[in-house]
């Protein structure tokens, strides 16, 4: 799938088991397909003005987290449209100076890696709204493990690159194992091009056969390892 032109799909969405955050201005019939696969309650907001949701919001089942950069108009019918669906999440805004949080958080619901840029009160805070241990990580030599990996409580997929030493931190934290995948025809940093809960994944429209199956492969490990 592609939004707006663009098969960099998880630069726009974020999404849990529970709800499924879009921008404005995706075609109805694209939003029922995605909601129909993540089996999730579809609420269509901007983030800070923009349309880059899944840049900047990062959680788990138990609650979501928002850039401090967050309008309060956009909060507010957040919170409202939550409330109306009677959905049972946390909410927290970062007080964080870093606000791609999408790309400096990597969780489930079992652990989280979050950004060494992130403040210690910052992480301690995440950790409570999310309910999980929380630890600061690089990942792939680089500060934004939530832009090259991304998990399920059944699996995931990681950036090419990462090592050993990656591989073995997120089957600590996370309690899954995840697979090297690329997503669009090649690209590293798996979040860009795919949005994933525990229910189904939603994969850019240029990503190809292989990488589908790469992808597909990662995110059904714990489920693959059951049927085995």
């Amino acid at each position: 799938m592609s939004f707006f032109g663009n098969s960099n799909i998880g630069i726009y969405a974020y999404a849990n088991d529970k709800i499924l955050i879009l921008p404005p201005g995706i075609k109805k019939e694209d939003v029922n397909e995605i909601t129909s696969i993540l089996g999730t309650i579809p609420i269509e907001v901007k983030i800070a003005g923009t349309i880059l949701n899944g840049i900047f919001i990062a959680g788990n089942n138990n609650a979501i987290i928002l850039p401090r950069i967050l309008y309060d108009e956009e909060l507010e019918y957040l919170k409202r449209q939550i409330k109306e669906h009677g959905v049972d999440i946390g909410v927290l805004v970062s007080e964080s100076k870093y606000t791609a949080l999408g790309n400096l958080i990597l969780c489930n619901n079992r652990g989280c890696i979050i950004s060494i840029l992130i403040e210690d009160n910052e992480a301690r805070k995440i950790s409570d709204v999310l309910g999980v241990e929380v630890i600061k990580s690089r990942l792939v030599n680089v500060d934004v493990p939530g832009s090259v990996a991304v998990t399920t409580d059944h699996g995931g997929v990681i950036h090419p690159d990462a090592s050993e030493n990656d591989l073995k931190l997120i089957r600590e934290i996370t309690k899954v194992n995840v697979e090297y995948a690329t997503v669009n025809a090649g690209i590293p940093y798996v979040k860009s091009g795919l949005i994933a809960n525990n229910k189904g994944v939603v994969v850019g429209g240029n990503t190809t056969g292989p990488e589908v199956l790469r992808i597909k492969i990662g995110f059904e490990g714990e489920r693959s390892e059951r049927r085995s």
